[in-house]
């Protein structure tokens, strides 16, 4: 069975930092491209950055560029996303989803930038 279970969420103020981690079980995460959506309460869930399986290219989505890193660690089965100087416009709910099982998602973790 798939799963997939983020946290590192929390309210931070805004220009601080998280670290979310999401660790999936049940498939072949080595050999997935994984990515990080979000649903905050003014958009539709929306990509936010992308890894390919062996972790040496990355994507980020505009909005996040220069502030935000993905990163993997296949030997723990573990996606990592580094945001660093977060507006309340990065409020949200975030979300990790695998290439090879796209229809499987896990809770999420909430993100709140707030003063």
């Amino acid at each position: 069975q798939v799963q997939l279970a983020e946290s590192g969420g929390g309210l931070v103020q805004p220009a601080g930092s998280l670290r979310l981690s999401c660790v999936v079980s049940g498939f072949d995460f080595s050999g997935s491209a994984m990515r990080w959506f979000r649903q905050t309460p003014t958009k539709l869930r929306e990509l936010v950055a992308s890894i390919n399986a062996g972790g040496d290219y990355t994507y980020v989505e505009d909005f996040a560029r220069g502030r935000f890193t993905i990163s993997r660690d296949n030997g723990k089965g573990t996606l990592y996303l580094q945001m660093n100087d977060l507006l309340p416009e990065d409020t949200g709910v975030y979300f990790c989803n695998a290439a090879s099982r796209s229809s499987v998602w896990g809770q999420g973790t909430q993100v709140t930038v707030s003063s």
